[in-house]
C-alpha cells in the first residue's frame, strides 16, 4: 500500500495527514474518514490504514494532535502501564482535541476529500478508536450530508452529560452507524452503552451498538498491550460490512 503524507492548512496550525490508496487501479474509491486513537499517530495505525486501502478505499488519516506540534508518540504499553504518563500525555494531547474544535477540523478534512479526484462523491465513511470513535459519530451527526457510514471501537464517552456528547447528535444522523465497546470499560460502561441505543433507537437510526467479550479497551490497534487478535478481525469483519453496505450499493 502506498502512504502519501501532505500537510493541510488549517487556521489553528499545520495538521499531518497521511492518506493511503489501492496498489491496484486508478480510482475512483470511496473514502474513508479515519480518526486516531488517544495515543498518537505511529506504523500501528499506518497498519490499520494500509489495510483500509487493500480493501478498496481511500484513507485519510489525520493527526488530530497537530495544535501541539510535532511529537513522538509513547510506547503504548508504558503508557498503558503508568498512570503519571498517562495523566500528563491526556492532559496535554487530549485535551487539546475538543469536539468543537475536531468539528472545525472534520469539515476541513470532508472539503479535502471533496477536493480529490480519486475520491468517489459525495458520500463518506468514518471509522474512530478510543477518542476517536466520538469524533466518528459526532462526524456522522455533524455533517449528515457527506457521511454514510460510521463507526466506533473501544470508544469513549459516547452518552454523557456534557452539551456536545456525541449521542445528542442522534436526530442529525442519516448514516448507518456500528458501535463495539470493550468489557469493564470506566469510560463507556453498560448504562452509557445503554443511553446511547436508546438515543439511536428513538431517532430512527439504523444502528448496532455491541461489546464484544473479553475484549479490553483499546483492543484493534497491534501495538497495545491488550491487543487482541480474534476481537480485532471481528473489527474488520463488522466495518467492512458497514462500509460496503454504505459506500458500495448499486
Amino acid at each position: 500500500m502506498s502512504r502519501t503524507p501532505v500537510t493541510l492548512e488549517m487556521p489553528e496550525g499545520h495538521c499531518p495527514v497521511s492518506i493511503f490508496r489501492p496498489d491496484t487501479g486508478t480510482g475512483p474509491w470511496p473514502a474513508v474518514l479515519f480518526f486516531m486513537d488517544g495515543i498518537g499517530i505511529r506504523p500501528a495505525l499506518f497498519e490499520m490504514g494500509e489495510r483500509l486501502a487493500a480493501h478498496g478505499y481511500l484513507v485519510l488519516l489525520p493527526d488530530l494532535f497537530y495544535r501541539q506540534g510535532p511529537y513522538t508518540a509513547p510506547d503504548p504499553k508504558e503508557l498503558f502501564s503508568d498512570p503519571e504518563l498517562r495523566q500528563t500525555w491526556f492532559g496535554k494531547y487530549i485535551g487539546s482535541t475538543t469536539h468543537a474544535r475536531v468539528k472545525e477540523d472534520t469539515g476541513a478534512y470532508l472539503d479535502f476529500l471533496a477536493a480529490q479526484p480519486d475520491v468517489v462523491q459525495p458520500k463518506v465513511g468514518t471509522t474512530g478508536y478510543c477518542m476517536g470513535g466520538g469524533f466518528s459519530l459526532a462526524a456522522a451527526g455533524n455533517f449528515p450530508d457527506r457521511v454514510a457510514a460510521a463507526a466506533s471501537y473501544h470508544g469513549g464517552r459516547l452518552a454523557t452529560d456534557a452539551p456536545d456528547s456525541p449521542h445528542l447528535l442522534a436526530p442529525r444522523i442519516e448514516a448507518r452507524v456500528y458501535v463495539a465497546g470493550a468489557v469493564e470499560d470506566a469510560s463507556f460502561p453498560d448504562d452509557m452503552k445503554q443511553r446511547l441505543d436508546d438515543a439511536l433507537t428513538k431517532a430512527g437510526v439504523a444502528h448496532t451498538v455491541e461489546t464484544y467479550p473479553g475484549a479490553r479497551h483499546g483492543w484493534v490497534p497491534s501495538d497495545t498491550p491488550v491487543h487482541d487478535p480474534a476481537a480485532a478481525e471481528r473489527h474488520w469483519a463488522t466495518l467492512f460490512a458497514l462500509l460496503d453496505g454504505a459506500l458500495r450499493r448499486a
